[in-house]
């Protein structure tokens, strides 16, 4: 239940569409529903604007399976990351109008696709193989009301490219840049717009990149001072972090 579902409600209530027992029934299971594997937040989109997103690594098919139903008897939307392709076809047989995104293992349910962002949001990655976390990144902006400009691989082993989209990039309120290696993109990017610039370091690399610490750790001692970082392959940190900047 987000801000204007509550309000709605209170004036059905006002104006004696809805009694108060119902309505009670209806506020039930706020803050939260106890499923107990799981404490279902229904309160998340009144303070966030966005449901809870479901991290599905770890968790059962069953397990999603449950939470996702209680979540979407309250929602149009539905956000869950990190799900194999069973436990994805199993929610996509039971909610049919689900997207599964194979790369980043991302599924969505996108029922209202309301516009809440006052700008754009740029998701912009380094090199193909970045492109499983940038489109965590894109989906996770989407589905929270965004429009978002995708831009892969115009890493700075080829400089020209960053620079023939550079226009693309200013124009956006707020830039998600995803890379590997050395992670020099988002310093790169970060002096070239003068909007928020979230950095995502990715695994992507060879041994001397520690799986992504060493992107990591440039991207902290970035000297460009409009760039910020998520943890490592955090591309849904980084849309989710993007959008309520966006929503300012």
């Amino acid at each position: 239940m987000d801000q204007d579902q509550l309000r709605q409600l209170l004036e059905m209530v006002r104006g004696g569409a809805v009694d108060v027992d119902e309505a009670l029934d209806r506020l039930r299971h706020m803050p939260f529903e106890d499923l107990g594997f799981a404490k279902v937040d229904h309160h998340r989109a009144l303070r966030h604007g966005m449901p809870e997103v479901i991290f599905g690594h770890g968790k059962s098919p069953e397990q999603v399976l449950g939470i996702a139903g209680r979540l979407l008897e309250r929602n149009k939307n539905l956000l869950a990351t990190r799900l194999s392709p069973e436990t994805a076809a199993m929610l996509r047989a039971e909610f049919p109008m689900a997207e599964y995104f194979p790369l980043s293992r991302a599924l969505r349910v996108w029922g209202d696709r309301t516009i809440h962002g006052k700008g754009s949001i740029a998701v912009v990655c380094a090199g193909t193989s970045d492109i499983p976390v940038a489109e965590e990144a894109q989906v996770t902006a989407e589905v929270m009301g965004n429009e978002v400009d995708v831009v892969y691989d115009i890493g700075v082993a080829g400089i020209h490219r960053l620079m023939n989209n550079r226009e693309r990039l200013v124009k956006a309120r707020v830039v998600v840049v995803c890379a590997g290696m050395e992670g020099a993109l988002p310093s790169a990017v970060g002096g070239l717009v003068s909007c928020p610039v979230i950095a995502v370091p990715t695994s992507v690399g060879y041994g001397a990149s520690f799986n992504g610490l060493a992107a990591l750790l440039g991207m902290l001692n970035s000297c460009a001072s409009n760039v910020s970082v998520v943890n490592i392959d955090n591309g849904f940190g980084g849309g989710y972090v993007a959008s309520l900047i966006n929503r300012l």
